[in-house]
């Protein structure tokens, strides 16, 4: 098994709000892959006095913890707990109601032995990958939140009043029900030879830019590296026009990428 992980920050002045982690167990047979984006909130009140990548370190922890040691349970009901724990965490000093509440998108993936399957989590934005035993590579999405009208998320206003809300789109916040909008499913893993996880800061090589499909992207992060594909990413924003054409909201976002081949 080959594994590789790369983090780049958007901004030297801002914390990373991404958070990545792969665990193995001690058997060396399966494993668990989890990625995070915090949402990164306008300047104001949150309502909490930790922080977005406070937030992610304590739910990236449990989903770690809970899908490593509760391979009993689905991983969206691994995601609700994971939720309830880390709520559970800043409750009695934050307004967990606030709209913007630190939250975050998610991609969790568990795999097994050889025989067994490859479970997959995917909630809002970023992106897994699944690449089969003849190359071909499937994107899994939540694509809620690219289906809402540019218009509609122009002011961070009306972009609020969509997020965890009927008709817009869902992020991993304080509320565990939420889990049961996350995009899930199984394959056998005997048909899956490699995953990649990609925040949106990472993906956009593919769904901003369009430098390839979502095979070729595989085959940067297996010949050159995560590291390089968010390399290629950052090249690609600076010769940007900030903020006009393809740029979306800001010109560097947090990249985040992971390939597992197994």
């Amino acid at each position: 098994m080959h594994i590789d992980l790369a983090t780049t920050a958007g901004s030297p002045e801002r914390l990373n709000e991404d958070w990545a982690s792969v665990a193995l167990p001690a058997s060396g047979q399966g494993g668990t892959l989890v990625v995070l984006d915090g949402v990164t909130p306008p300047q104001g009140d949150t309502g909490c006095v930790h922080g977005v990548p406070w937030f992610t370190a304590r739910l990236g922890g449990a989903l770690i913890e809970l899908s490593g040691s509760r391979r009993d349970l689905p991983l969206a009901d691994v995601l609700s707990e994971a939720i309830r724990r880390t709520a559970a965490a800043h409750r009695g000093t934050c307004d967990l109601s606030h709209v913007r509440t630190p939250q975050a998108t998610v991609v969790l993936a568990r795999w097994g032995e050889p025989s067994d399957e490859v479970e997959y989590l995917v909630l809002s934005d970023s992106t897994l990958l699944l690449e089969s035993a003849d190359g071909s590579v499937r994107a899994v999405l939540d694509d809620r939140l690219d289906r809402l009208p540019r218009e509609a998320l122009r002011t961070h206003a009306s972009a609020d009043a969509l997020r965890n809300a009927e008709g817009g789109f869902f992020t991993a916040a304080a509320d565990p029900a939420v889990a049961v909008r996350a995009v899930t499913g199984r394959v056998a893993r005997v048909g899956v030879r490699a995953l990649g996880a990609l925040t949106d800061g990472a993906s956009r090589w593919v769904d901003m830019f369009a430098e390839g499909d979502w095979a070729a992207c595989v085959d940067v992060l297996r010949k050159e590296g995560a590291q390089a594909l968010i390399d290629r990413v950052r090249a690609l924003e600076s010769a940007a026009e900030p903020r006009t054409g393809a740029i979306r909201f800001k010109l560097h976002d947090d990249a985040t990428a992971v390939f597992v081949e197994l």
